[in-house]
């Protein structure tokens, strides 16, 4: 019998008051493509560290090809024939490929030697890289192919990949998904680790469920459903998005004409001529690769940064293109950044402090010049009741919370703030399928009540789902939007891989060739 590549036996980990991973057991199978799932806080992250060196385990076992080992740090896990792709790309946007490659490097190499490795392996593996390329020029999904590219020139025999595909094009999914078999046919062994139950079925062998740091559950997910693997992870039936149906749209409440901004970051994307309207009642959906002006569009149309003309954001008809943050509030317009902690919320600030930030001018918590500390500790526990917010107290500190529990608290805060109109980046960005079902259902709930939403999403399975109309962010221009229930997936990916600025017809001709090649 064929020992495992790698096996887990009874590992368990301890943080001050958290028992992260309790006595985990579970193996993984040369060849095999294992997928590692759970929700938010269940214990994933710390295991692949302890795999990985990162973490080190307080009991339990490891073994590698049948014998004991112990992982004493990176250099070591890559030395045995670990590799690791993380869900945030560790690359310095101002170098190029190669020296970013040989940066990652355990040893160092001639550079022209290396150079002809990045393109061996890059042309082997369907991962075309330049190595001479800056990488500021690249799209994230080239980005990620640096970070795999110097895995494998360390010939992996386990590649773990957390989150690989949330910033990717569906096309740049599918030739990710053609890679990995490529490396299983091989006998390299795949860890992965996502929230898309549906990539999960297509590419996984096998998977191990957690919940609460312990292995509750191990199963094939082709045998299975995304409902079910997901109700495995939270241990409870998943809530199903209800959509209302939907009547004519009512007047619009947010439009947006001509709008043009340059970027504040050095490597940032200037917004270029954005046109778009939003009417009360409807969700309308911005897709988009990570990157793409998406933070630029979003600080545009909260206030933070100010138009050239008051016209080029409109409220209810009126423009509010030269008007902060905080007079925009006031108007009715409520929005959730992509970044949580240091934006959305102030990680050492409590929940009630947090509440007062951004909602005093709708929600009445200051009175001349001092804090109605009483109203705006209801209203924190108001939000922490409406979206069950997992938190000892409203004062507890923002950065105490799990990532999904502080985003269900950001955007409960601002919902029921009562808007009229919504902007939200990244809704369920890292959260797992039942709060991502809670968020989801308080959006299509907020625009059933006449809300205009806005939703800037990398997700597309949400945009989707839950969208009335969408359209395409890329390089800061955005496309005609298209209504969701007529549009095509492959449609949209060609859009996000920046194919703009041709007729419907084409576009769609296009999509259909894709959809060919990947049939």
């Amino acid at each position: 019998m064929t020992a495992a590549r790698l096996e887990v036996k009874s590992v368990s980990k301890r943080f001050p008051g958290v028992l992260a991973n309790d006595r985990v057991d579970f193996a993984v199978a040369p060849g095999e493509i294992h997928a590692l799932l759970g929700e938010n806080g269940a214990g994933k992250s710390t295991l692949v560290k302890m795999i990985y060196g990162v973490l080190h385990p307080d009991e339990g076992r490891l073994f590698w090809n049948g014998e004991e080992v112990s992982i004493a740090d990176p250099h070591a896990a890559r030395a045995l024939g670990i590799g690791m792709v993380f869900q945030h790309f560790s690359l310095f946007e101002a170098m190029t490929v190669l020296e970013n490659v040989a940066l990652g490097m355990d040893r160092s190499e001639d550079r022209r030697a290396l150079a002809e490795r990045v393109r061996a392996v890059s042309q082997a593996y369907g991962l075309p890289l330049d190595p001479e390329r800056d990488v500021y020029t690249l799209s994230v999904g080239e980005r990620q192919r640096i970070e795999i590219v110097r895995c494998l020139l360390q010939n992996p025999k386990l590649l773990i990949m957390d989150e690989p595909t949330s910033v990717l094009t569906p096309q740049e999914v599918e030739r990710l998904f053609e890679t990995l078999r490529q490396l299983a046919s091989e006998g390299v062994s795949i860890l992965y680790i996502s929230h898309k139950l549906e990539e999960i079925k297509t590419l996984c062998d096998r998977a191990t469920i957690l919940r609460g740091g312990k292995v509750v559950a191990a199963c094939d997910p082709k045998a299975e459903t995304a409902k079910s693997m997901a109700q495995m992870m939270i241990g409870a039936e998943l809530k199903t998005v209800t959509r209302r149906r939907r009547g004519e749209p009512g007047k619009p409440r947010l439009e947006v004409e001509g709008l043009s901004l340059a970027s504040e970051e050095v490597h940032g994307t200037d917004l270029k001529n954005v046109s778009f309207a939003v009417h009360a009642g409807e969700i309308f959906g911005i897709a988009g690769v990570a990157g793409n002006g998406q933070n630029e569009l979003l600080q545009a149309l909260a206030g933070e940064r100010l138009a050239d003309h008051p016209s080029a954001v409109r409220l209810d008809g009126d423009g509010v293109g030269r008007q902060d943050a905080g007079r925009r509030r006031k108007r009715g317009l409520c929005a959730v950044p992509e970044e949580r902690n240091g934006h959305g919320a102030v990680p050492g600030m409590t929940l009630v402090e947090n509440t007062i930030l951004s909602a005093h001018h709708r929600m009445g918590l200051l009175s001349s010049i001092f804090i109605r500390a009483g109203a705006a500790a209801r209203f924190a526990a108001e939000i922490v009741q409406a979206f069950d917010v997992r938190t000892p107290g409203v004062a507890a500190a923002a950065g105490s919370l799990s990532g999904g529990n502080l985003q269900k608290f950001i955007v409960g805060r601002e919902i029921l703030q009562k808007p009229t109109v919504l902007v939200v980046s990244q809704p369920t960005w890292g959260v797992d399928a039942g709060a991502a079902a809670t968020i989801r259902q308080a959006l299509v709930d907020l625009a059933a009540a006449g809300v205009a939403v806005v939703v800037v999403s990398q997700d597309l399975d949400e945009l989707l789902a839950i969208t009335d109309r969408l359209a395409v962010i890329n390089v800061g221009v955005l496309s005609s939007a298209m209504v969701t229930r007529e549009a095509s997936v492959e449609e949209i990916g060609l859009l996000m891989g920046g194919v703009h600025g041709l007729a419907p017809e084409e576009v769609a001709a296009r999509a259909a060739e894709e959809a060919a090649h990947v049939a």
